[in-house]
Order: structure tokens, then sequence, then C-alpha cells
């Protein structure tokens, strides 16, 4: 072993501290491109709804008349959405819910389809929405039973 211990190491054996570690700080996770058009939509019905909430519709001059009621006297399904909006902008649901209770729940419905966008967005997934025909004639017939029952007398509790 020529003057050199078994035990002493080799001079390529020894191990070097290593350099300290830098961090590096995390990026932020880039937002999805797929979220541009659920921020639009969502930026143009909040204008949709401040200018209602603003405008008051129970105030005459403001908006069109309701061409079906003003020549027919019938209440359309879409009579009082505009003082239903107005109702939700300034947080009164039971006014709301009185003068259109179908508008409000298409508030609601509109608001979960716009959650399930974002969230499919966020996630890098297409949103898919192409209701059958079933789908179609299901809200027809309620749209038309809508209509019927809030113009008939035991369905004055539906008119707006």
């Amino acid at each position: 072993m020529r003057g050199v211990e078994a035990d002493s190491p080799h001079p390529t054996d020894v191990q070097h501290p290593a350099p300290p570690r830098t961090t590096i700080p995390a990026r932020p996770r880039p937002v999805p491109r797929g979220l541009a058009l659920p921020a639009g939509a969502l930026a143009a019905v909040t204008a949709a709804f401040a200018y209602v909430g603003t405008v008051d519709p129970n105030q005459p001059g403001h908006y069109p008349a309701c061409p079906l009621l003003r020549l027919t006297g019938i209440y359309c399904p879409g009579c009082g959405g505009l003082r239903s909006a107005h109702a939700v902008v300034h947080g009164d649901l039971t006014a709301a819910l009185q003068d259109n209770a179908l508008a409000v729940t298409g508030y609601v419905l509109c608001a979960v389809l716009w959650t399930v966008w974002v969230v499919r967005a966020v996630r890098g997934r297409p949103m898919r929405f192409d209701p059958g025909p079933v789908h179609a004639w299901s809200a027809g017939t309620l749209l038309l039973v809508f209509t019927l029952v809030r113009n008939l007398p035991f369905g004055h509790w539906l008119h707006p």
C-alpha cells in the first residue's frame, strides 16, 4: 500500500460541499386564454344589470311597453322581467319573484351555466351546451304554461 493507509480517502473520493441552492420564485400560473369569453359575458351582463338597477323600470317613459300587453292585455313570459332585474340588483328577492318568477329562475340558471363555463375554461376544457329536442320542448312548454297560468284568474299572483 505504498505508505498510504487503507482508511484514508483517495483524492478523487473526497466530497466537496455542494454549492448553496438558489431558490427560484415560482411563477404565477398563467390565466387560461379560454377565460376571455366568460369574462366578456360577465362584463356585459353586469353592465346590463347595472343599467337596469340605475334606470328604474317602475318609472314610466324609460323603457318601451310590452307590445303584447299593450295590444291585447295579455302578459307575455317576459313581462315584469326588467322590474324583476331591478329588484334583484337592489337585493329585494321577494319583489323580484313577484315581478317575474320565471326571470329570476332564468337568472339563477344563467349564473350556474356561467360558473360551469368558467370552471371548464380554467381546466382547459371547452364549454359544450347542446340541448336536445327534449330540452327545447320542455323549455317551450314551461314558457307556455307560465304564460297561460299568469293570465288566468287563479294565476293573479304571477302578474307583474
